[in-house]
């Protein structure tokens, strides 16, 4: 018998023996298998615990919900400022470098330059008191008492003349009495009411506006904007 006729019979003794093997009533078995619903079991990881999910549901609201309980003065409040914050914010909220002013700017909010400070353009203390908890100090989060924290945010009320005494005492039960000056100018997203009007269905695409239309400023260098009060504005 030949070599190749040896490997044609040796071939199909293989084939023969799959197809023995493999029992026709396994096949409906197989397809169920493969249109089951999958299980989300990845073993990968766990379920967090109630305690784990507490530790990073800790965020304070306007209205006063998830404040924690503690208090603290202004007095308390200045050396843990200097020791810890001001090194970035500036010794009284100026800054230093590039890091983010936190006092200043009352009044700068119309000009061409404005500053939005704590005390010039916030709404709400409770994103002080919030963003301190969360993420401050810088490197250590989440390493302050709650009587630290609240010593510092009132630390920082003072320096943007939210309070004035420097023994005023910044509490769970008196924080949402503070209103920082700037909350009236916030308010909710109105447009679905106020400009209703304006939506249609099938909007304009061309001679929408009557007349040419009219170039009302050329730009004279990239990036720069015009200064001077006769400039032209494209609000």
């Amino acid at each position: 018998m030949s070599r190749s006729l040896k490997s044609a019979l040796a071939a199909f003794a293989f084939l023969s023996l799959i197809s023995v093997s493999a029992p026709a009533q396994d096949k409906p078995q197989a397809t169920q298998a493969h249109s089951a619903k999958p299980v989300n079991k990845l073993n990968i990881g766990r379920e967090a615990t109630a305690e784990e999910i507490a530790g990073w549901d800790i965020d304070i609201r306007p209205d006063g919900h998830g404040l924690p309980v503690g208090k603290g003065t202004v007095k308390q409040g200045e050396p843990l400022y200097v020791e810890r914050c001001a090194a970035c914010h500036g010794e009284f909220g100026e800054s230093a470098g590039r890091w983010p002013i936190l006092s200043g700017g009352n009044g700068s909010l119309a000009s061409h330059d404005p500053v939005k400070s704590i005390g010039s353009y916030w709404p709400y203390a409770s994103t002080i008191i919030d963003y301190i908890r969360r993420a401050m100090p810088f490197g250590t989060s989440q390493t302050l008492t709650n009587d630290e924290l609240y010593a510092i945010t009132a630390y920082v009320l003072f320096l943007n003349d939210i309070v004035t005494s420097d023994d005023f005492e910044l509490s769970d039960k008196n924080f949402t009495t503070i209103k920082l000056p700037n909350e009236v100018n916030f308010f909710d997203d109105d447009r679905e009411v106020t400009e209703k009007a304006f939506w249609t269905k099938a909007p304009c695409m061309t001679d929408c506006a009557p007349g040419p239309a009219q170039i009302t400023g050329r730009a004279r260098a990239i990036d720069v904007t015009p200064e001077g009060d006769t400039a032209a504005r494209n609000d």
